[in-house]
């Protein structure tokens, strides 16, 4: 299904079943050997969910076909990187004494739950209303609590977002950690800049931001690459069309973006953010295009 201005999903359809597969990929990389993340939160949310193929996954009862193996292992190393890179990002804002948090577009983002935030954080979760309510559900079912005063806040992002955060207690006078992980090819390329602009006129001097930016050809790369993994396993009932759920047209790259609008930005390679964890980057086929990813750190000055 193409998307639409005014399409929904929950989190088992749509461009939302995307925040399912990559908690499952969290749950796999969880259960490594040595692991480089650690989110019990993730194989629960995934039963929760319901899908049967990733519920199969994280409980090692569906059959991975073999040609989608590879493509699994690539994309349970490349999460796994991801995800410690935005849990050192809140780290290091908090050891830089930051106590208000967002986590734009949160899907089955844990880390309200499996962070350990300082006292007297706040940390505010922003997505539509079925993903948010399908996933207290299932935090509460779990019974669990989190470790920091958690608002989530039921708003899509095409509207005024914004205001709805204010309104849940937000206070634009206070530094705060923004994170917006997986998000921007999801993002039409204006709805990106309009992204950024709320972020910085949010944003008081000391505010952080953390996200990735795909050029064109990565996102094309990151849609043949995916794709072939989803249609591997369209004969166990996962519809996905990674083509039609993320955006394709130039846009302003982020950091140049960011820059201009008064944040210092440091941008790294994704081969390097692997290289600093010790990992090296998946070769083969299915990791063809990726690497130019860039993963980047702002502060508001």
């Amino acid at each position: 299904m193409t998307r639409t201005d005014s399409d929904s999903w929950d989190l088992a359809s749509g461009v939302g079943i995307t925040a399912t597969m990559v908690a499952a990929a969290r749950a796999l990389a969880s259960a490594e050997p040595e692991p480089l993340i650690h989110d019990p939160f993730a194989a629960p949310l995934v039963r929760a969910v319901g899908v049967e193929h990733f519920v199969g996954l994280v409980d090692g009862t569906a059959a991975v076909p073999e040609q989608a193996a590879d493509a699994v292992a690539m994309l349970t190393a490349v999460l796994a990187v991801r995800t410690r890179f935005f849990d050192d990002f809140f780290a290091d804002a908090a050891a830089a004494g930051v106590r208000q948090a967002v986590i734009l577009a949160s899907g089955l983002d844990s880390r309200a739950y499996r962070l350990d935030w300082p006292a007297g954080t706040t940390v505010y979760e922003i997505d539509q209303q079925a993903v948010l309510d399908g996933k207290n559900a299932a935090l509460a079912a779990l019974g669990a609590a989190p470790t920091a005063e958690r608002r989530a806040v039921t708003v899509d992002l095409r509207e005024d977002w914004p205001a709805a955060l204010r309104a849940a207690g937000f206070d634009t006078a206070a530094p705060t950690a923004w994170i917006a992980e997986g998000l921007l090819i999801y993002l039409p390329p204006q709805a990106q800049d309009r992204l950024f602009d709320n972020i910085t006129a949010l944003s008081a001097p000391g505010s952080r931001l953390a996200t990735e930016f795909h050029r064109g050809d990565v996102v094309a790369a990151l849609n043949e690459r995916s794709q072939q993994l989803a249609d591997s396993w369209k004969g166990a009932g996962v519809g996905l069309d990674f083509a039609a759920l993320t955006y394709r047209g130039e846009r302003n790259d982020a950091a140049q973006y960011l820059a201009e609008r008064g944040w210092s930005v440091t941008g790294r390679a994704r081969t390097e953010v692997f290289a600093g964890y010790g990992r090296a980057f998946p070769t083969g086929q299915e990791a063809a295009g990726l690497s130019d990813s860039t993963a980047i750190v702002a502060i508001r000055d």
